[in-house]
């Protein structure tokens, strides 16, 4: 393609809304355009990398049998509420965009395809001996985010590829799941990325088991945490690992005494001259389930930590049947002024202890009138430890469980994990902490959507069973702008040679010299000849402005037809080094083939 007939436009200085490298660069470069909150033209640069991304998927995903479909993007409420989703994604999460048509239906744009997929399943398959089957799609997804921002990476439109699978059993699931990883782990070796797999939350998709893959960059969303040793690493929000021991109390019988201004673990420490690890926090919380129901949770957790509440979400979404409830619409640390519309009386913020009484509950409707008390296990074997005295300015020291206060029945891990932290598979292992790009995300469903929607085949012995589901996700535009994030200088993108719009650019340093210009459109023409795909810069620019667009839109391979053809060579200059040598011209296009087809194998 010859530059000057592209629509072609780069930018001086980094566009104001622009937070992240790779965001600021693909703007600069003319790869996409903004063209609202979260909203993105991809222009031709852009579309070819997209293009060349999906065409890596695809291949992986078609040698392992799954076969090709698109369903649609527009689906009906009344399968979001069969599965029981439809208010956890238009009213808790808040991510799907929904509308009325003119017949007063409700509608959903997809943000994932689960129901409608399953749906399909539903009324297509009969017989084990159908079993198992791989569906997947390459679509452009929805997702009304609150805060749209680093362009790609969290947009309001995307492209993903989702696919679902169907067994008869977990052991069949599990097969697919494996084949799973090591596609993924295909897909993004292909595409030249470094990335990590990692254990991961199911979140809103739900199922047993997850895995992350994660691709390794500062400007990621999620903190990762993992060992040296290779053998673990999952999403902090999933995280588990064992805390750092706790102290002796220095407390050697139970009182109560006055802490006046102690209403922070610090302050409280400070004051008696203990250990955090020898303190019980409870942390009030207020959970809102889709049947209207409120609950208050209190929650007991040694002092040094901190709760992670994504796994909290996910044990009260476990508990949301005792509630004839089936998810979580909000959960909070009840405001002062929240407090007041259902508290009986005022709490002692920052001194309650574990047997607050439930008198302090105000009696109604959709208010449960009992607090639910959960305890994290770095509290449970804790001895003369120091708790609220439920009374403000005074705490008790010298507590002991099922003395002073009753342990609580429902004992979980709620502690968020951290670095430092010692590992469970080797304690000699510590955590470690690294900044990752989510770019793919496989779930073992089991039969949680087709139990919900009725998605059952016949088994050899002629019996009805749910289908057991596997879900398996990769953001195309999210992994090509995090190849960006990964690999770029200050002078712009550096494309792994995968997935770079081109493989080449024939600069011509000056449009006037017919020699160059001559030099140039052969080398261009038997590159392109050769599959090597190959853009001319045949714009009447200065060289330097040439060679600095070239930079920013970071294609492999420059080669400059400038002062060397006098002694019949050319200078090639390869963007990820930087390094320069000079090419005799016929043999351009054989040492071109050979470095971009080495590029690409080695990754494969």
């Amino acid at each position: 393609m010859r530059l000057s007939q592209m629509l072609f436009v780069t930018l001086r200085d980094d566009p104001a809304d622009a937070e992240i490298p790779s965001h600021k660069l693909l703007l600069r470069a003319g790869y996409i355009r903004r063209i609202g909150s979260g909203i993105y033209a991809y222009l031709p640069f852009m579309w070819r990398v997209l293009q060349k991304v999906s065409q890596i998927v695809r291949e992986e995903m078609n040698a392992t049998g799954a076969q090709e479909c698109l369903l649609p993007q527009l689906q009906p409420a009344d399968l979001w509420k069969e599965s029981g989703r439809w208010d956890t994604y238009t009213k808790a999460e808040g991510i799907m965009f929904s509308l009325i048509d003119r017949r007063d239906q409700q509608l959903g744009l997809g943000p994932t395809h689960e129901e409608v997929i399953t749906a399909i399943a539903r009324d297509m398959i009969r017989s084990y001996r159908q079993l198992p089957l791989h569906l997947y799609q390459l679509q452009t997804k929805f997702r009304d985010e609150i805060r749209p921002r680093f362009g790609l990476m969290r947009g309001r439109e995307f492209i993903m590829k989702d696919g679902y699978s169907f067994h008869v059993d977990e052991e069949s699931l599990k097969k697919t799941y494996q084949d799973m990883y090591q596609a993924y782990s295909n897909m993004l070796r292909r595409a030249g990325l470094a990335f990590r797999p990692v254990e991961a939350d199911s979140g809103a998709i739900g199922g047993s088991g997850s895995t992350e893959f994660m691709v390794l960059a500062e400007a990621g969303e999620d903190e990762v945490l993992y060992t040296e040793d290779g053998k673990y690493a999952a999403n902090v929000e999933k995280a588990v690992s064992l805390p750092a021991d706790a102290e002796t109390s220095p407390f050697t019988s139970y009182e109560k005494r006055e802490t006046p201004g102690t209403d922070t673990i610090e302050k409280l420490s400070s004051f008696l001259k203990c250990s955090p690890t020898q303190i019980v926090k409870n942390v009030l919380y207020q959970t809102v389930y889709d049947n209207g129901s409120t609950v208050l949770v209190l929650v007991s957790i040694r002092g040094d930590q901190e709760i992670n509440e994504v796994k909290l979400q996910n044990e009260l979404t476990r508990l949301a049947g005792n509630y004839d409830a089936k998810a979580i619409i909000a959960l909070t640390v009840p405001s002062t002024e929240t407090q007041q519309t259902w508290a009986a009386k005022s709490l002692p913020l920052g001194y309650i202890a574990p047997d607050i009484s439930d008198e302090y509950i105000a009696g109604s409707k959709q208010l449960h009138t009992k607090f639910l008390r959960l305890v994290d296990k770095t509290a449970v074997e804790l001895k003369n430890f120091v708790t609220g005295g439920n009374e403000a300015g005074y705490h008790v020291v010298g507590v002991n469980w099922n003395e002073q206060f009753k342990l609580p029945e429902s004992i979980v891990d709620l502690r968020k994990a951290r670095p430092g932290d010692r590992a469970l598979h080797n304690p000699e292992q510590t955590l470690s902490s690294a900044r990752g790009i989510e770019v793919g995300h496989i779930f073992q469903l089991g039969t949680k959507y087709s139990q919900a929607l009725g998605a059952t085949y016949t088994n050899e012995q002629g019996e009805e069973k749910p289908l057991v589901m596997g879900c398996y996700g990769v953001g195309v535009s999210r992994l090509a702008q995090s190849a960006v994030e990964q690999s770029y200088d200050k002078d712009g993108i550096i494309w792994p040679v995968a997935i770079a719009p081109y493989h080449a650019i024939v600069t011509i340093p000056n449009i006037n010299d017919a020699q160059q210009v001559q030099v140039a459109e052969k080398i261009y023409t038997e590159l392109n000849q050769a599959g090597i795909e190959t853009l001319l810069d045949d714009r009447d620019e200065r060289a330097g402005v040439k060679f600095k667009d070239a930079d920013l839109i970071g294609i492999p391979y420059r080669i400059v037809t400038g002062r060397a053809i006098a002694n019949g060579k050319v200078e090639v200059v390869e963007r990820a080094t930087r390094q320069s040598q000079e090419i005799a011209i016929d043999q351009v296009v054989t040492t071109l083939k050979q470095w971009v087809t080495a590029a690409i194998e080695v990754k494969n």
